[in-house]
């Protein structure tokens, strides 16, 4: 019996190696919880959210075939239930992602679910951020088609994800990119490469409301130009988006728009970036009913620096789709070695500065209070900032070797933050806060080394000051193990402690980690998507793997 299954698995693998080529990966995520005290997590206290299925999970797993031009895979998820901090709608398994895939020839089709964007983004992109618990991917049909050299054109229709479901609305979008120094010969030796853009979205959703007349289709349209020359680079995008009432701008007629500049130049040892952008009622979703990060067609970018650093996260930028204004500025430089402060290696210097401001937003009349159902909304002055600040921060970090085995970051971050506009803490004002990092890597030996991070917050407002201490020691390529702690000593309230001790091991391409600690509750964000994570206590296991 044991010889026949090997000759069976053996036909197997040459028939599948001649055929064609099979490919996957899985991950699996489990999390028992436990009863917490000093959290007030506990079943006594139903509003903290300890949950009565004490263990749950989250997995999924993707396998995918290939063949010459041809491509297909599904993707498997499971919630059993899922862990907390996940979006309700995470419930159950099923096949929640397939899709088959042709290219030749320039022509590219894509049938079943896929991602997509266009240009930045702004006005449409279907992506998946597994962290957040987001994926907007659609369902229908994608064709890519590039008819000349430096033409490249786009169309798709579908229905968006909607957990394990699909969204009512219809999307619709087609988009076009020139590369003149691709398309025209007479450029394709000039120094300056210069690719333009333009994209047409459109969302069908039927009228089913008896108080107003809402449009069943909402068109939006976008141009873009982007110009590299040696090491100076510009990109620019423009949003119109006809209107649109939703449950988000309390179901105004207002049209939407957005604005997006960046510029940089670099060279060696030195570069520069500027960034600037405009959001007016850009808030677009396939569904107008909905909320949250349900059904997003488009993603706004948040302009603003994405920290890893515990307690730089603590106070994090969501974009306010309804409106804002902001820029961005950084500096990175590299102090030459050999100098007073270079010394040996050099050291790295890397300035920041962001900041938002609300729009500038007028009553249409005496009578009418400001985003006032079925009217207009307001009238804004495009080039006008707002009076609110949202949000401001200025971060510098030095990052230094030593030696051979030694070397340090330094960072330090001064943010101001609008908690009532943003999250809607209920602490209501404007948090000042000051962060200091330090983080160190020594290299013990070969393939040993130790890093250590140490944190400080101060500030004054909502919670008060925190404290934050890890260690994580490495054994390269197999193992690691840390151990960490944040200490809200400055909150009037309670004070408390929220330990993690991890370990984790790899090989080949699996990786199994084991953590027990505590999560302190808080807004997670990526790239200006966020959600709510709640206080919790528990041990963690992680298993991710490849083939």
């Amino acid at each position: 019996m044991k010889n026949l299954l090997r000759i069976l698995l053996l036909c197997t693998g040459t028939i599948l190696a001649q055929s064609g080529q099979l490919s996957g990966n899985f991950q699996s995520d489990f999390q028992l919880y436990l009863e917490d005290e000093a959290l007030d997590f506990n079943l006594e206290n139903p509003s903290s959210g300890f949950p009565s299925e004490r263990f749950l999970s989250n997995g999924f797993a993707n396998i995918m075939y290939t063949k010459a031009n041809f491509s297909a895979g599904i993707r498997y998820e499971a919630y059993q239930n899922a862990l907390l901090g996940y979006p309700a709608g995470y419930k159950g398994e099923g096949i929640t992602y397939r899709y088959a895939q042709f290219s030749k020839n320039g022509l590219d089709v894509t049938v079943g679910n896929f991602y997509e964007q266009f240009g930045s983004g702004m006005i449409l992109r279907a992506y998946e951020e597994r962290n957040l618990g987001y994926d907007n991917a659609f369902d229908g049909i994608r064709l890519k088609y590039s008819p000349l050299k430096g033409i490249y054109l786009k169309s798709l229709v579908g229905r968006q994800r909607l957990f394990f479901d699909k969204g009512e609305g219809i999307v619709r979008g087609i988009d076009g990119e020139v590369s003149l120094n691709e398309a025209f010969v007479g450029l394709n030796e000039i120094k300056t490469q210069i690719l333009l853009g333009a994209s047409f979205v459109s969302k069908y959703q039927k009228d089913l409301n008896p108080a107003y007349n809402l449009p069943e289709n909402v068109g939006s349209w976008a141009s873009r130009m982007s110009i590299n020359h040696g090491r100076w680079n510009f990109n620019s995008e423009y949003v119109h988006k006809y209107n649109d009432p939703s449950a988000v701008n309390n179901y105004i007629y207002k049209t939407g728009n957005a604005l997006l500049v960046t510029g940089s130049y670099s060279k060696r040892g030195f570069g520069l970036s500027l960034g600037a952008k405009r959001i007016d009622n850009m808030d677009y979703r396939s569904e107008r009913d909905q909320n949250l990060q349900n059904l997003i067609i488009n993603y706004l970018p948040a302009l603003t620096k994405q920290h890893a650093y515990s307690l730089a996260t603590i106070y994090p930028y969501g974009t306010i789709t309804t409106g804002e204004m902001g820029l961005q500025a950084e500096l990175n430089y590299k102090v030459k070695k050999g100098t007073r402060l270079g010394g040996k290696y050099g050291m790295g210097v890397l300035a920041n500065f962001s900041n938002v401001f609300a729009i500038d937003k007028q009553q249409l009349d005496a009578f009418t209070p400001l985003d006032s159902t079925g009217t207009l909304g307001y009238s804004s002055n495009f080039f006008k900032v707002g009076e609110e600040k949202y949000f401001q921060e200025f971060s510098i970090e030095l990052s230094k070797k030593v030696n051979k085995k030694l070397k340090f970051v330094g960072t330090y971050i001064n943010t101001e933050y609008n908690s009532a506009a943003i999250v809607g803490y209920s602490y209501h004002g404007m948090i000042y806060s000051n962060i200091v990092v330090l983080e160190t890597q020594y290299k013990i030996k070969s393939k040993h080394s130790i890093r250590t991070e140490i944190q400080h917050l101060s500030t004054k407002q909502h919670e008060g000051n925190w404290v934050m201490g890890l260690a994580e020691y490495t054994i390269s390529p197999h193992y690691f193990f840390a151990v960490q702690n944040l200490y809200n000593y400055g909150n009037t309230d309670k004070k408390l402690s929220y330990p993690t001790l991890s370990a984790g091991y790899n090989k080949g391409t699996s990786r199994f980690a084991l953590s027990y600690g505590k999560q302190r509750a808080g807004i997670f964000c990526v790239g200006g998507v966020c959600r709510n994570v709640p206080a919790s206590n528990g041990i963690s296991l992680s298993i991710t793997s490849s083939f």
